[in-house]
């Protein structure tokens, strides 16, 4: 953009100025709405949710044998909640306020197969593609025992077929080692803020990496690209895919139960606040929508995002969704957080659920590999830097005092509140980089 084109859209926008200084903001959404008034713009229904529920649990035998990893939750893929008391009472000091209610982490950082969130949807539409090839070529009824797949026929049959996807890291890693398994031929296009030991561990699992020095939108036109031209290679688009959504959006059904297992009240009483790392929206907007079908207007979802990649706050505040990159307005989407570092976002996502994310806020590098080495500290948890965005969410939600009250959350509610900062990756980083995650924390 130019720079009188900026300015004008500063004047119209101003928390645009903020952005472009990089500094931290909170931004609580005046077009949040009612859950059945805001799950109108999405096009998809709960409905839909179920099928994919159906259809993991469809898959469930064959995971079982494919990735003995999953044995213990009997082929199902997901990740426990775990509390974090003490690290609750050292942030409590760190931003001088006491948070109200509890906080919980969701470690999505360490679902199997992949280690972090993407597994969810990744893999989903991996194995949604799968089906419907088998399906389609009579080899598979879903009857079936879905365990048959995983046989030497099964594998020759999907090699004759490719599948690529463009990536910052993890995305590429969910769908990358489940193509690779089921016998497709997989290509991942890396960004070039992608951690080099995640290309490494792809191709150990005899992943294509295409590597470029540009970042994560270079990589996903790139992939695109040569996928078009390939009439048996299925390109998982990460910007648009209403599959990957899905995928996704099983969580929210998935979490109520592990809260009712638990004993954990959700209700106009017991607010459920939940904090969601963004990059380009996939992941965390298809959680929220599964989380706003499961416990309706008493959950508020959050997204953070670095200072140097906030795409999904730029693009929902201005109301240009996809047809603004945080490129336009000078920021470079430079950050240590290489599962956010997107400067486009997904405009499907942002038009879907606009009306659903009650907020969003941004937190630069240091803040994130700060709070990860609390975190390791406190509770002895290690995550990726991405993971951390969210943990800074509770304090600045409790911050927002004028917020609270115009949600008719009183301090007696927000006593009774359940605070789930989701986090999105690190279980398989190897010791020595996670050594490093370490060394940068300031504490």
């Amino acid at each position: 953009m130019k720079d009188t084109a900026i300015e004008q859209l500063v004047a119209r926008c101003p928390l645009v100025g903020d952005l472009i200084a990089l500094r931290p903001v909170t931004w609580f959404n005046p077009a949040a709405t009612t859950t059945a008034e805001g799950l109108t713009d999405t096009g998809l229904a709960r409905r839909d949710v179920e099928q994919a529920t159906q259809r993991l649990a469809r898959f469930a035998p064959y995971l079982r044998l494919a990735f003995p990893e999953t044995l213990a939750s009997n082929g199902i893929i997901e990740s426990a909640v775990e509390p974090l008391p003490v690290l609750q009472r050292t942030l409590d000091q760190r931003y001088g306020r006491a948070l109200n209610g509890r906080l919980l982490l969701k470690k999505d950082s360490h679902l199997p197969i992949s280690g972090s969130i993407k597994a969810r949807g990744g893999i989903y539409e991996v194995l949604a593609h799968a089906e419907k090839l088998a399906l389609e070529a009579g080899l598979l009824r879903e009857s079936d025992d879905y365990s048959r797949l995983f046989t030497d026929s099964f594998r020759r049959f999907f090699s004759q077929y490719r599948i690529a996807v463009g990536s910052t890291g993890n995305l590429g890693m969910s769908i990358g080692i489940m193509s690779a398994r089921l016998g497709f031929g997989v290509s991942v296009h890396m960004s070039a803020d992608a951690r080099e030991w995640k290309k490494q561990r792809l191709r150990e699992h005899g992943v294509n990496v295409v590597e470029y020095e540009q970042d994560y939108g270079v990589a996903v036109e790139q992939g695109r690209k040569q996928a078009a031209g390939d009439p048996r290679c299925f390109f998982i688009d990460d910007e648009n895919s209403k599959t990957l959504f899905l995928g996704y959006s099983v969580a929210g059904g998935r979490l109520k139960q592990q809260f009712d297992e638990a004993g954990i009240q959700v209700d106009e009483q017991h607010p459920l606040f939940v904090y969601l790392p963004c990059g380009v929206g996939g992941g965390p907007g298809g959680v929220a929508f599964g989380l706003k079908l499961a416990f309706g207007d008493h959950v508020h979802c959050i997204f953070a995002e670095p200072t140097h990649s906030p795409c999904m706050l730029l693009g929902v505040y201005t109301g240009l969704h996809d047809r603004i990159a945080v490129q336009d307005i000078g920021i470079d989407n430079k950050t240590a957080a290489d599962g956010l570092a997107v400067g486009r976002p997904s405009g499907f996502v942002g038009r879907a659920m606009a009306r659903l994310i009650s907020g969003f806020y941004t937190l630069d590098d240091q803040e994130m590999y700060d709070l990860l080495g609390l975190l390791n500290r406190d509770q002895h948890i290690q995550l990726e830097p991405s993971a951390l965005a969210g943990m800074a969410g509770p304090w600045r939600v409790a911050a927002a005092t004028d917020w609270l009250r115009r949600q008719s959350l009183d301090p007696q509610t927000m006593g009774n509140a359940t605070h789930l900062v989701w986090a999105t990756g690190g279980g398989m980083v190897p010791p020595e980089e996670m050594a490093k995650y370490l060394s940068a924390a300031g504490i």
